[in-house]
C-alpha cells in the first residue's frame, strides 16, 4: 500500500491531465501533445476543473473528438480553459 502511495505522489500534473484526457476518449498521441501544452498554460486549479470532466463518461482512447472535448469543457464556464483546450487540439491535430 505504501508503494502505491508513493508511485501516486510521484505522478506529474502532465502525467495526471493525459491519463484523463485518455480517459474521456481522447487519443494517445493527442493526449500527450495537448496534456503538455495545458500544463504549461493551465493554473492547478483549472487543471483541477478538467480533472472533473473525466469523472463525465469514460471512453475508449480515439472514440472522442477534439471538438467534442471543446465542446464539453464549455461547461465549465471559464473562458481561458476553453482557449487553451481549442487552441492545444488545433495545434496537436495538425501535428
Amino acid at each position: 500500500m505504501l508503494l502505491l502511495a508513493t508511485l501516486a505522489a510521484c505522478t506529474t500534473p502532465e502525467t495526471r491531465v493525459r491519463n484523463g484526457l485518455k480517459t474521456i476518449g481522447l487519443s494517445e498521441p493527442v493526449s500527450a501533445c495537448m496534456a503538455g501544452r495545458m500544463v504549461d498554460r493551465l493554473s492547478l486549479g483549472q487543471l483541477s476543473k478538467l480533472d472533473g470532466l473525466g469523472k463525465l463518461r469514460k471512453r475508449n482512447p480515439g472514440e472522442i473528438s477534439i471538438a467534442e472535448f471543446v465542446k464539453q469543457t464549455r461547461a465549465l464556464q471559464d473562458p481561458e480553459i476553453v482557449a487553451v483546450v481549442t487552441s492545444s487540439g488545433l495545434v496537436c491535430a495538425i501535428k
